[in-house]
C-alpha cells in the first residue's frame, strides 16, 4: 500500500520556481503548487513505505539551499471524493 504525504514548504524570498525545478523530475512526487500565506509550496507525494518518504524530505528537499523549513503531512484511510 503507497503512502501519500503533503509537505509544505517556507522558501527563500523569490526562489519558489528554483524549488519546483529542482523537484519536478523526482518520480514520487505527484504536484506542486505555489501557495498563499504562511507557506510557499506544497508537494503532493506517494510512496512505497516510510523510509522512502523520509528519504524524499530529507535528501531531496529539505537539502536545497533555497528551502527554510518543511512540515511534512502524512495521511491515511480512503481519500473521499466529491462528485
Amino acid at each position: 500500500m503507497e503512502m501519500k504525504a503533503f509537505v509544505l514548504i517556507n522558501s527563500e524570498l523569490g526562489q519558489e520556481q528554483s524549488i519546483k525545478d529542482a523537484l519536478k523530475d523526482v518520480e514520487e512526487i505527484k504536484e506542486i503548487h505555489s501557495l498563499y500565506g504562511i507557506y510557499d509550496l506544497i508537494i503532493e507525494l506517494e510512496a512505497e513505505n516510510m523510509n522512502t518518504v523520509k528519504d524524499i524530505v530529507f535528501n531531496k528537499v529539505r537539502r536545497l539551499k533555497s528551502v527554510k523549513s518543511t512540515i511534512t503531512l502524512l495521511t491515511y484511510g480512503e481519500p473521499v471524493y466529491n462528485e
